[in-house]
C-alpha cells in the first residue's frame, strides 16, 4: 500500500507534529482546577543609578511554584506608584521555568524620571518621620501556549527618615 519512503515520511509528519504537545502534560493542571497560582514576593530594591533626569533600579522577585509540575514563566509586567503618582511602569520579558515545588529568584529592571515628580516628593520628605504609601502591581505571565496571567499586588510603607543618613 504505502513504500516505506513514504511511512517513514508519515511517520516523521506525525511526530513532528505531535513534538510540541509532548511537554503540555505539566499544563493539564491548568485545565483541570488543580492549579495553584504561584506566589510572588518583591524581595529588594537596589538603586543602580541616579541621575537628575533618570534614575535606574533592580527589583529584585522571587516566585514560588507550590504545583507538582514545573511553570514556564514569560515575563512581567508592572506599575509602581508611590502615594497616587505613577513613577514607573513597564514590562521585563525575561523567560525562565520555576521547578515543581521550587523556586527562582529574578530580577527587573526599571528606568524611571523622578524629576517631573521633584515638587511632589520634596513635599513628602519635609516630614521625614511620616510614613509614604507605595503600591506595586504587576502580572506575570505563565506557560507556553495557554498561559495564565497571576496578578501581583503589594502595598507597604516606607519612612524616608529611616533611609535619609544624618
Amino acid at each position: 500500500m504505502f513504500s516505506q519512503a513514504q511511512m517513514i515520511r508519515i511517520l516523521s509528519l506525525l511526530f513532528v507534529f505531535a513534538l510540541p504537545f509532548s511537554g503540555l502534560s505539566g499544563c493539564s493542571t491548568w485545565f483541570t482546577g488543580s492549579f495553584q497560582e504561584p506566589e510572588i514576593r518583591l524581595l529588594k530594591v537596589d538603586v543602580v543609578r541616579a541621575k537628575l533626569l533618570e534614575q535606574q533600579f533592580v527589583l529584585r522577585f522571587r516566585i514560588d511554584n507550590p504545583n507538582d509540575v514545573s511553570l514556564p514563566v514569560r515575563g512581567l509586567n508592572y506599575t509602581v506608584h508611590l502615594n497616587d503618582v505613577k513613577l514607573a511602569a513597564g514590562e521585563s520579558s525575561t523567560w525562565f521555568t520555576v521547578p515543581a515545588h521550587g523556586s527562582h529568584t529574578f530580577e527587573v529592571p526599571v528606568r524611571t524620571n523622578l524629576w517631573r515628580h521633584m515638587k511632589y516628593i520634596v513635599k513628602l520628605l519635609e516630614k521625614p518621620d511620616e510614613p509614604i504609601k507605595y503600591r506595586l502591581q504587576g502580572e506575570v505571565k505563565t506557560g507556553f501556549m495557554f498561559g495564565k496571567s497571576v496578578h501581583l499586588s503589594r502595598n507597604g510603607e516606607i519612612i524616608p527618615g529611616s533611609y535619609i543618613p544624618e
